[in-house]
Order: structure tokens, then C-alpha cells, then sequence
């Protein structure tokens, strides 16, 4: 099935959210591959924000593991609460990085990153993913960015 998404670039970052969010539920609804939602919420998100780098980090084990993502190469493997990953995981919550070079412990896997937002995806209230977005900009993430990105991650949690 083919699907490509309607989003005005020149609407304001709420809007763009707005207007995603159901396209991107209609995207995932039918599809009960993991691995395919993550790379199309990948591809949705850096198509539309045009945001340094995007994609999934998969709990196994002991460790985030990479999965689907757009932009440049990336770290394979994250320790648990390592970096401003691995803290999501084990805090279990958003973390926003204005700074990514005044974060303690920060994993640089591209020093062109700059700012850095993190969110956990969970089942069962266990953390089973990561969403990690970086921007080459310093301060780019906000709540607006934490409330919508939410919403988003909601869709891809299972809820069996």
C-alpha cells in the first residue's frame, strides 16, 4: 500500500505536528511489524521536521541496540544509562538536551549534533525503545516537541 504525507512546511511546528499525527496513526494502524512502523515514523519525522537524525533504539538484554533511524551513521550499542539515551531508559522519561557537549556522560556518535531530545517507548510500564532525535542546532527541543512526540510514540507502544 502506498502512502505519502501532507504536511504544509510552512505551518508553524505545532501545526506540522497536528497535521502528522493522524496521517502517521492511519500509517501504522494496519501494519503490525515493529521494525516497519519504526522506519516509517523514522522517515515521517526527518522528512518533516528535516531533523538531524532520527530513529529507534531497541532494548535487548542489557543495552539499546540500533534499529530503524534517518541521518548519518550512529552509535550500534548503548549501555544502560549511558548517555542521554541509556538515562531516558533507565529514568524512564523525556529528556530534553539543550546542549548535548554540557550533558554528563553524553555519547557523541556525531559531533554535529547539538541539542538532543529522547523519549521511551514501553510496554507493560518496561521501557522497550527509545525515539532519539538530534538537531545540528543548539536548543531546538521543547515541550511543544515533548507533547507531540508523546503522542507519537503512543502509537507505536504494542497493547496487547
Amino acid at each position: 500500500m502506498s502512502h505519502s504525507l501532507l504536511v504544509e512546511h510552512r505551518l508553524s511546528k505545532e501545526d506540522k505536528y497536528k497535521s502528522l499525527i493522524p496521517q502517521l496513526e492511519s500509517l501504522v494502524s494496519g501494519e503490525e511489524d515493529t521494525i516497519a512502523n519504526y522506519a516509517n515514523i523514522s522517515a515521517a519525522l526527518k522528512m518533516v521536521f528535516n531533523f538531524f537524525w532520527v530513529g529507534f533504539y531497541i532494548v535487548k538484554k542489557e543495552e539499546l541496540v540500533l534499529g530503524p533511524f534517518q541521518g548519518t551513521i550512529a552509535c550500534t550499542r548503548i549501555k544502560y544509562g549511558k548517555g542521554v539515551c541509556g538515562t531516558a531508559w533507565k529514568e524512564k522519561r523525556i529528556v530534553i538536551v539543550e546542549d548535548v557537549n554540557l550533558f554528563p556522560g553524553h555519547i557523541a556518535c556525531d559531533t554535529a549534533s547539538q541539542s538532543e531530545i529522547v523519549l521511551p517507548l514501553f510496554y507493560k510500564d518496561e521501557v522497550i525503545a527509545v525515539l532519539d532525535i538530534d538537531s545540528e542546532h543548539l536548543n531546538h527541543f521543547d515541550e511543544i516537541d515533548a507533547q507531540y512526540l508523546s503522542k507519537i510514540v503512543k502509537l507505536l507502544e504494542p497493547v496487547f
